[in-house]
C-alpha cells in the first residue's frame, strides 16, 4: 500500500461488515485489551433498527477497517465500531473512516458527533482530540465505566 490515498471508504452493509471479519476481529482485540470487561458493539440485528450507518475501507481488493454512526439524538451522532486492521495501522486510515463519517453526520443535519472509547486506546484517544473531539462526560451504558473516555465535538 503507497499511503492513505489508495484507500477507498464507501458507506456499506452491516451484512458485508460482518462478513469481512472486521466485527470479530475488532471485539477481539477489545476483549484483549479488557478482559472480563464488557464490548460496546453494535450487533447486525440491531444495526437496521437503530438506523446505523457503516463505511468500509479498502486498498484495492482487500478490506481494511470500518466505522459506523448511529443517530443519540435529534441533533447528534454517536461514532461507533472504529477499526483497522493492524497492517494497516498508522497510515491514516482511521482519520480518512472518521472524515468520511463526518461528512456524512452532516449530510443528514447532524450538528454534534459524541463517542467512547477506552483509557487503554491511547492512540484512538490521539485521533479524536487531533480531530477536534473534546472529554465529556461519560453518557447512556458508559456511566460509571472507570475504563471508558467519552468525546464530542461540533460536525
Amino acid at each position: 500500500m503507497n499511503g492513505p490515498s489508495s484507500i477507498d471508504i464507501r458507506g456499506g452493509d452491516v451484512d458485508e461488515v460482518v462478513a469481512s471479519g472486521l466485527l470479530r476481529e475488532l471485539d477481539d482485540e477489545l476483549m484483549s485489551r479488557y478482559p472480563g470487561s464488557p464490548v460496546f458493539g453494535i450487533d447486525g440485528s440491531e444495526a437496521a433498527s437503530a438506523k446505523v450507518y457503516f463505511v468500509i475501507a479498502r486498498s484495492g481488493a482487500d478490506v481494511i477497517g470500518c466505522g459506523a454512526f448511529r443517530p443519540f439524538d435529534t441533533s447528534c451522532v454517536e461514532i461507533k465500531r472504529m477499526f483497522v486492521r493492524p497492517a494497516y495501522r498508522g497510515r491514516g486510515v482511521a482519520r480518512q473512516i472518521l472524515q468520511s463519517l463526518h461528512a456524512e453526520a452532516r449530510s443528514r443535519g447532524y450538528a454534534f458527533s459524541v463517542l467512547e472509547t477506552g483509557m487503554r486506546q491511547p492512540e484512538a484517544i490521539a485521533l479524536y482530540e487531533s480531530e477536534g473531539y473534546r472529554r465529556t462526560e461519560l453518557f447512556g451504558p458508559y456511566v460509571g465505566n472507570a475504563l471508558s473516555v467519552c468525546f464530542r465535538r461540533k460536525l
